[in-house]
């Protein structure tokens, strides 16, 4: 699969700053970037189902394509340009933050949690996921509890925020693990599934999404203590662009309060998902549901 995928017909020409009219586009340089380039760039990543993962025709679909896709249909009308293109890069744990700090793209369409960190680095929309972080294990393992894994091998993605998270349950308890790093979730799970590590150590719904499309769902088992705290996901884009946010911020909103954030959620969350036809079976929690009536990029419920 090529890294770059162009959707809609080609632009009509440059469209001068002057078009860029209203509040959200008063200090706005990405809108102005992508007035400049006629592209608006989504970035998306390849296993992180069901946010943002490519399906059996190898294109990328989840529930942060379709909340990035209302956005991108905000910004052809804010510029009037209905012939703005769309291109879809595809990013990993690593390189993301990068890229939205070198403008190769525009707007990530992933499950990135943000952090007070991060926030140094780019920006975040209000939050668009709430999770935490698990021990997943074999069932056939023996695992039971955090404890069991002393002296045992364990992976990480990386370039995730649990990494750090991971590091600090092995400090508190003692465990000795060694730390194996992999480039996405993907790889991640083939490294449990094949034994060469005894655990992983990830976000709960990141989880959730590859064991259900895997060959063997039943073959998990999930250690319920020494869990991570809640995180929240946003949409991340550049920071230092008020305008920008505020015009991404505005369209999850009106999204959240139209009733079609929980239609999406249900799509993704509780439906069957492509490629296998399998469902999370995964419920709202009371977390996100606030997150829905009261829309905020707040670190903390």
């Amino acid at each position: 699969m090529q890294s770059r995928h162009f959707f809609v017909g080609a632009a009509l020409g440059a469209l001068g700053l002057m078009a860029l009219t209203g509040a959200a586009a008063a200090d706005g340089k990405t809108l102005a970037k992508i007035a400049d380039t006629g592209t608006l760039t989504l970035g998306y990543r390849e296993s992180s189902v069901p946010f943002s993962y490519l399906d059996g025709n190898q294109k990328p679909v989840g529930l942060s394509i379709d909340l990035c896709q209302a956005v991108a249909e905000h910004v052809k009308a804010e510029l009037k340009r209905p012939d703005l293109k769309i291109a879809y890069v595809a990013v990993n744990a690593s390189n993301r933050i990068p890229l939205i700090q070198n403008g190769t793209v525009d707007l990530e369409c992933g499950s990135t949690t943000n952090t007070a960190e991060r926030q140094k680095q780019v920006a975040f929309s209000v939050a668009t996921f709430v999770s935490q972080a698990n021990w997943l294990t074999l069932a056939s393992s023996g695992i039971a509890k955090a404890e069991d894994l002393k002296g045992k091998p364990v992976v990480v993605t990386q370039g995730s925020l649990n990494r750090s998270v991971a590091e600090r349950i092995n400090r508190e308890k003692s465990l000795g693990l060694a730390f194996i790093q992999t480039k996405d979730q993907a790889e991640s799970l083939l490294m449990l599934r094949t034994g060469r590590a005894a655990a992983w150590f990830e976000d709960d719904i990141l989880q959730a999404g590859l064991v259900a499309n895997a060959p063997d769902p039943k073959a998990f088992a999930v250690l319920l203590d020494s869990r991570g705290d809640s995180t929240f996901y946003g949409l991340m884009f550049a920071r230092d662009d008020a305008g920008f946010k505020q015009l991404v911020d505005g369209v999850l909103a009106r999204v959240m309060a139209s009733g079609e954030f929980d239609r999406m959620y249900d799509r993704w969350f509780v439906q069957a998902i492509p490629p296998t036809g399998m469902s999370l079976n995964l419920p709202m929690s009371a977390a996100l549901k606030e997150r829905i009536v009261h829309p905020s990029d707040a670190l903390a419920p």
